[in-house]
């Protein structure tokens, strides 16, 4: 008799159904959100997804699907710079300042 699938399995299924691997140069292949994102204004770009009749943030599901929740002050940072990656492995904890000297260090980097 097959297991039934316990909720964690069901968001992992559910996200993989709209992801595509690809190697971006990254340590590991980026797992990116093919579905619909927030959008071109401040803030825009980030995947997308209904879950529970809720639209919610896919790299904020994968995290918490895997990982538990975001403490209090603390933001995900896309170690692999990719908005649209939802790989959970290239997501980690970061503090507001943390992900925004990030961020500039980033966007000075040739």
């Amino acid at each position: 008799m097959n297991a039934p699938l316990i909720r964690r399995d069901i968001i992992r299924a559910k996200i993989a159904a709209r992801v595509e691997v690809v190697d971006l140069g990254f340590d590991t292949p980026c797992h990116i959100w093919t579905g619909p994102d927030s959008g071109n204004g401040r803030g825009g770009g980030y995947p997308r997804m209904h879950l529970d009749g809720q639209t919610v943030a896919v790299h904020l599901v994968a995290w918490t699907n895997e990982h538990g929740f975001i403490p209090g002050k603390k933001q995900l940072d896309h170690k692999c710079r990719h908005r649209r990656c939802v790989n959970h492995e290239h997501l980690e904890l970061v503090t507001h300042k943390q992900n925004q000297k990030r961020r500039d260090q980033a966007r000075r980097a040739p």
